[in-house]
Order: structure tokens, then C-alpha cells, then sequence
């Protein structure tokens, strides 16, 4: 059995995690943490479970075997680093850390440590994306040239139930989060084109801030990769009725995926229409791969390079937003 602690209940996922955990017959939540002793203390009793207000003493007690964080982005770096250094398996949010230096740190602690990290990225794992990426590996689209990858909400958008959008104020505060739209809800179209384009080389970054809350709301990068493909990754938090789109172009057909539901068009198939194929099935949660990798010594799907990657993009985006240019991505990875 995996003994974990929650730390904090920040992140609007955190929940989330908790309900997943509870749902593994393999994990017992046995303590939360929170930056906000307050917030910490009404999840716990929720949960029925104590609150450990000292963070050395609750990463000190030998029954506690890993841990969840949902913190601040910007407090993930120095948790994963406490963690490990005692000994605690550890499951994050995205992103990992804001920097690839930040990640190359953690790494080097996890190893020493002899802990599994696992980064949430969950859009790896579904079904729709097993599908494509399998399509892409069977040459079924030929050479693949292109991504467009687009995940909005609106989140930010006023309503009378929410004069401000849903999303917490938190998530606006650019110390805490690192960013906006882009390196929250835009983390998935980075690591979906990633994973099906291979390695970055440079990005070119538009992040806008049209309710002038600190950071951006609307944003697009344009992601090259060694291969000589492209993408165009599209996100927003001011975006009603925006649905989940994942388009793959290449020389021998196309793919696109909307809200999940797919459909292939390619020389390499009997006809010339649109075909909606069967989905195959998808991997397990990214929560219950983690688990399964701690007690049963299996392999996830999700990858540090997939971690490492989400950040370099995020991190050439927003520079490239700074100095208003195209960055190559060697810049950020002299070592690399």
C-alpha cells in the first residue's frame, strides 16, 4: 500500500488527485500539507486524515511513503527537492518547474533519491491520442509535417455567477503561476505536439493579455522541430464554447480529432472519404501509472522527456513574448 501525503490543495486539480488516489486500491491518503494552513486544515478534516502543518516533519515520518503536490507552480521545484531528499516518491502537477535548468536539478535529486517522479500530463494517456499516435507510426499519413493543436476555455470570462470567470484569482497571479494560459491550459497542446513531432528547436511566442490581469489569456506559439515540422498550438482562457481540437497534417493523409472524436482521411486506406476508426484503447491514469511504477516496477508512458520538453517550450515562449522574436531553444540548453 502507497501512503501518500497531499501537499496542498492550491491547484484546481488537487481535488482531483485526491478523489483518483482514493479510487486506487493501491493508495491510502494518510496526511495533507498546505501553504494555507486554513484551506489545509478543512480538506483534512474532509478527508478525515490529520493535518501536518510543519512540512519537515511531515516529510520526516517514515509511514509516509509519497507525495501528491498541487501547490503553487512556483513552489514545485523546492517541494520535489524536499521530497526527495527524504526519500518520497512524488506525483505533480504540470508543469514541472519554470525552467529547463530547474528540471535538469530535480532530476539529478530524483535519481540520488531513488524516487519515482511523475508529471501529470493526462491527454498522453487518452484513448484519442493512442490512436494518433499509432496512426503517425504506422505511416499512415505519410511524413508528418504538421501540428495544430487548440485548448481553450473561458475561464477568465465574466458571468453573473462569476463576475471575474471561474478560475481562481490565483491563477492570474504571475509569482505563483509563472505565466497564464500558456503554461496552465497550453501545457497540453505543447506536450501533444511534442511527443507526436519529436524535438523542439525553436518557438516563436504570442502571448496576449486582453483582460490585463497580469498575465496572458489568450496565447499562440508556433513550435519548430529538428525534423523540419511544425506546430501551431493555440490556447485561451477567454473562449466560450471552444471544443478540444488536435490536427495532424502530413504527405500522406490527415488526421483530425475534435472533442475526442476522430476521424482519417489517407492514400494508405481503401477509400477516399473521411473514416472514423475505432478508438484503441487508452493507459491508465497518470496517477495510477505512477503507483504502478512504484510498487510493480512497471514503465509509464509518461516520459522526462515529455516533462522536459512542456518546459523548454513554455520557457522559449515566454522569452521569445519578452524580447519579441523567434528564440532558438539552444539558447535555454547550452548543455544539451
Amino acid at each position: 500500500m502507497l501512503r501518500v501525503a497531499l501537499l496542498s490543495k492550491w491547484h484546481v486539480h488537487a481535488i482531483d488527485y485526491a478523489a483518483q488516489a482514493q479510487d486506487n486500491p493501491n493508495i491510502t491518503i494518510s496526511a495533507v500539507w498546505d501553504e494555507d494552513p486554513a484551506r489545509g486544515k478543512e480538506w483534512a478534516e474532509k478527508l478525515e486524515v490529520p493535518f501536518v502543518q510543519d512540512l519537515k516533519i511531515l516529510l520526516s515520518d517514515p509511514d509516509i511513503d509519497a507525495v501528491i503536490i498541487a501547490s503553487p507552480t512556483n513552489q514545485h521545484k523546492n517541494l520535489i527537492l524536499a521530497a526527495a531528499k527524504h526519500g518520497k516518491h512524488i506525483f505533480t502537477e504540470k508543469v514541472l518547474a519554470f525552467s529547463v535548468a530547474d528540471c535538469e536539478q530535480i532530476f539529478s535529486a530524483v535519481d540520488a533519491a531513488g524516487v519515482e517522479l511523475m508529471v501529470s500530463l493526462p491527454r498522453l494517456a487518452d484513448d484519442y491520442f493512442i490512436y494518433a499516435e499509432q496512426a503517425v507510426n504506422q505511416g499512415l499519413l505519410g511524413q508528418l509535417t504538421m501540428v495544430r493543436c487548440r485548448a481553450a476555455h473561458n475561464g477568465a470570462v465574466p458571468s453573473d455567477a462569476a463576475p471575474s470567470g471561474w478560475l481562481p484569482d490565483t491563477f492570474f497571479n504571475p509569482t505563483q503561476c509563472g505565466g497564464g494560459a500558456m503554461i496552465d491550459l497550453g501545457a497540453h497542446p505543447i506536450y501533444l505536439a511534442n511527443r507526436l513531432l519529436g524535438t523542439p528547436s525553436a518557438v516563436t511566442g504570442h502571448l496576449q493579455q486582453l483582460t490585463e490581469r497580469g498575465v496572458d489569456d489568450q496565447s499562440v506559439a508556433v513550435v519548430e522541430y529538428t525534423n523540419q515540422a511544425m506546430a501551431v498550438l493555440e490556447t485561451s482562457f477567454i473562449s466560450s464554447k471552444s471544443p478540444f481540437q488536435l490536427e495532424l497534417y502530413g504527405t500522406e493523409g490527415t488526421l483530425m480529432i475534435e472533442n475526442k472524436e476522430i476521424r482519417i482521411k489517407s492514400t494508405k486506406l481503401d477509400t477516399e472519404e473521411w473514416t472514423k476508426p475505432a478508438k484503441v484503447p487508452g493507459y491508465p491514469l497518470p496517477i495510477n501509472q505512477w503507483a504502478a511504477a512504484i510498487e510493480e516496477r512497471t514503465t509509464p508512458s509518461i516520459t522526462r522527456t515529455d516533462a522536459w520538453n512542456l518546459t523548454l517550450i513554455n520557457q522559449g515562449a515566454a522569452l521569445s513574448q519578452k524580447r519579441k522574436r523567434r528564440v532558438d531553444l539552444q539558447e535555454l540548453t547550452p548543455s544539451k
